[in-house]
């Protein structure tokens, strides 16, 4: 195991030793920073030791583009770019955990990125599970005060957001339909970038990926992002991902520092 993995999987087992019904464990990490890594491995590692897991990733629960789309007519175009809260079924979302929880069976939904649509089937989890994983780059994530949304962080926000309505209203969903999903995680582990410095190349990383992958086609149908595309796309995701790495950290049950090579850090 990676020092990641050993950390998190030992701090669940000794919350799972206590745990008196089925446990969620959110996973929170910027784009790029090894969570769907880290919650597979985890995963594995837990049914090495007897334990029944399985993963749900916030992706998972985006909505589908016609469903965007209204959102970005009804109230702000950048929502048609899924990503930030306001684009996922948070009440779904609600309904399966409390159903984990109660340790009743459950179709996990999975979202097919290449066609920008749930996908139509999802994995069964038949019975009662001893951990769900539950990941994604800002589970977990509270609202930030009004004030700090007056001054946009970037030309995103600048130029496309002006009046502050769609940070605003991303907030509020935090403040609303979000922080009653992500009460009913029972512990949360941060992967905790070094900055956001490093985001913009870790997701350049996974776009090089995607795109080695395409050339070998091994992703047919898949938009790879070029330079400019990227920059702006990872704009989406700056002022949530600044107020997790400098608020989260106080609330997390785990916090697991990493370094600019995504190694973990001994220490802060």
């Amino acid at each position: 195991m990676t020092p990641s993995v050993e950390r998190v999987a030992a701090a669940a087992g000794a919350w799972l030793d206590q745990a008196q019904r089925p446990m969620v464990l959110g996973l929170c990490g910027s784009q790029g920073s090894g969570k769907s890594t880290l919650a597979n491995a985890l995963k594995a590692q837990l049914e090495k030791d007897g334990r029944r897991a399985a993963i749900l990733s916030l992706d998972d629960l985006y909505l589908g583009r016609s469903a965007r789309a209204a959102l970005a007519r009804g109230v702000h175009p950048l929502f048609a770019t899924r990503g930030v809260p306001g684009t996922h079924d948070a009440a779904r979302g609600i309904a399966l955990l409390d159903a984990i929880r109660a340790g009743q069976p459950v179709i996990l939904p999975r979202f097919d990125k290449a066609r920008d649509e749930p996908a139509p089937q999802g994995d069964e989890v038949p019975g009662r599970i001893d951990l769900l994983i539950f990941e994604g780059w800002c589970v977990g994530a509270r609202a930030q005060d009004d004030a700090a949304l007056a001054c946009p962080v970037n030309a995103l926000e600048r130029d496309e957001d002006p009046d502050g309505i769609w940070r605003g209203h991303v907030n509020a969903l935090l403040a609303g339909p979000y922080a009653d999903l992500f009460a009913r995680i029972d512990r949360l582990a941060l992967l905790a970038a070094p900055g956001f410095a490093v985001v913009r190349g870790w997701r350049g990383q996974q776009e090089d990926e995607l795109r080695a992958r395409v050339s070998r086609g091994e992703a047919q149908g898949t938009q790879v992002m070029d330079e400019a595309g990227l920059d702006r796309f990872v704009q989406h995701y700056e002022r949530l991902t600044r107020h997790i790495l400098a608020e989260m950290p106080g609330c997390a049950d785990l916090v697991l520092n990493l370094a600019p090579d995504r190694s973990l850090k001994e220490k802060p």
